[in-house]
């Protein structure tokens, strides 16, 4: 019920959600801890890993890209990334388009990422 509440503030008073803080740190500080840390697994972690503009039905997320790391049993781990990170990824393979998304979701990324 309070998520509901929280949303439908944030949509009639147009807050920006960057800006919104637990008390400690806000949203947008969060977001760029987890791009951070994301960039730096990939990069320690090249032969796992990909970057594509595109997902693996064509479509794109404009300003946005998609990086993501094989796990085990041809399984991924994926986020995306604003644009103005590509080149912080310099030597992961670059992929025409993303592989075939395989129905992950955020509690299986969370389980992903600590089995790693």
């Amino acid at each position: 019920m309070k998520e509901k509440i929280i949303n439908w503030l944030i949509k009639i008073t147009k807050a920006d959600t960057n800006k919104i803080s637990d008390g400690y740190h806000t949203f947008g500080e969060l977001y760029e801890h987890r791009i951070e840390l994301w960039i730096t697994l990939l990069n320690r972690n090249q032969k796992f890993c990909w970057k594509s503009r595109r997902h693996s039905d064509n479509s794109i997320w404009k300003g946005w890209f998609i990086a993501g790391m094989f796990y085990e049993n041809g399984n991924q781990i994926t986020y995306h990334i604003p644009q103005k990170y590509w080149n912080r990824l310099p030597n992961i393979v670059v992929l025409k388009q993303a592989p075939e998304f395989d129905g992950h979701t955020p509690n299986d990324v969370i389980k992903r990422l600590q089995k790693l």
